[in-house]
C-alpha cells in the first residue's frame, strides 16, 4: 500500500465539502442580504396600524374584577380594556381570554362577522377596502405558536395586508404582509429550520455549519501547502 497522498485527499475532501455547502452559503448570503436591506419596522408592519391611545376608562359603575375572575376557575389575570368602544373586563383562564361586559358582569360572546370587520377597519391605518374576513380554526403557519381559533382580514393592496383579530376580545393578534412573508421564508432557509422556523440550533443548521468551516480549514492547508511546491518548481 502506497503512502497517502494528503494534498490530493485534502483537495478532494474540499471539493465535495464545497458542493454540500455551497448552495447553502449563498443563500445565507442571499437571506442575510434582504433581512439586513429591508427595516425591521417594516417588517414587523408597524406602518399597517393606527397609534394606540391612550386608554382611559372610568371605573365608576363598573364591576369589581374579583367577582368575574370568580366566575372563571383558575383566571391568572384579569384586565380592564376596550371591545368596539365598550369597556369589558378580558379575563385569561385556562379555556383561553374570555370577555365580560365591565357594566353588568355579563359574560359576552364571540364577535359577529361584521363586528369583527368594525375591528379591523379601526386598527388599519391604510384606505384599502376588505377583500374577505375569515374565521380560521386551524392553524396557520404565520402565526407561528399562537392557537385559533382566531379572525383573518385581509385589505386590498399590492403587499396583501392582513390583520388578525381575537374573537372573543376584538384585539388586534398580529399584522402581517409580503414583505413579512418574504422575510418569514428568507429566515426559513437562513436558518435551516423548514418546519417550526424558529429553532436556530437545530441539527441541520449545525452540520452545514461545521461543514463549511471544514471547508475553510482544508482551503487554507491547500493554501499553505501550495507555497513551497512553487518555491520548488521555481529553483528547478
Amino acid at each position: 500500500m502506497g503512502a497517502v497522498r494528503w494534498p490530493l485527499v485534502v483537495r478532494r475532501t474540499h471539493k465535495w465539502i464545497a458542493l454540500f455547502v455551497g448552495i447553502q452559503v449563498v443563500l445565507w448570503t442571499a437571506t442575510g442580504f434582504y433581512m439586513v436591506v429591508v427595516h425591521i419596522d417594516t417588517i414587523h408592519g408597524d406602518h399597517l396600524v393606527k397609534s394606540a391611545p391612550a386608554s382611559r376608562f372610568a371605573t365608576v359603575g363598573v364591576v369589581p374584577p374579583a367577582s368575574v375572575a370568580a366566575a372563571l376557575p383558575g383566571a391568572t389575570e384579569v384586565r380592564l380594556q376596550q371591545r368596539l368602544g365598550r369597556p369589558i373586563w378580558r379575563v385569561q383562564s385556562p379555556e383561553g381570554a374570555v370577555s365580560f361586559d365591565a357594566a353588568s358582569g355579563a359574560r359576552l360572546g364571540e364577535l359577529t362577522e361584521a363586528d369583527v370587520r368594525q375591528a379591523a377597519r379601526s386598527f388599519y391605518a391604510g384606505d384599502g377596502a376588505i377583500v374577505r374576513a375569515t374565521r380560521l380554526t386551524a392553524a396557520q403557519q404565520e402565526m407561528g405558536n399562537r392557537k385559533p381559533p382566531y379572525w383573518q382580514v385581509e385589505f386590498a393592496g399590492w403587499n396583501r395586508p392582513t390583520l388578525y383579530i381575537a374573537p372573543v376580545t376584538g384585539e388586534l393578534l398580529a399584522k402581517r404582509h409580503l414583505l413579512w412573508r418574504v422575510f418569514d421564508f428568507a429566515w426559513m432557509l437562513h436558518i435551516m429550520d423548514y418546519q417550526a422556523r424558529t429553532d436556530v440550533n437545530n441539527p441541520l443548521l449545525r452540520v452545514a455549519t461545521w461543514s463549511a468551516f471544514a471547508m475553510a480549514l482544508s482551503g487554507a492547508w491547500l493554501l499553505v501547502w501550495s507555497f513551497p511546491r512553487r518555491r520548488k518548481k521555481a529553483k528547478r
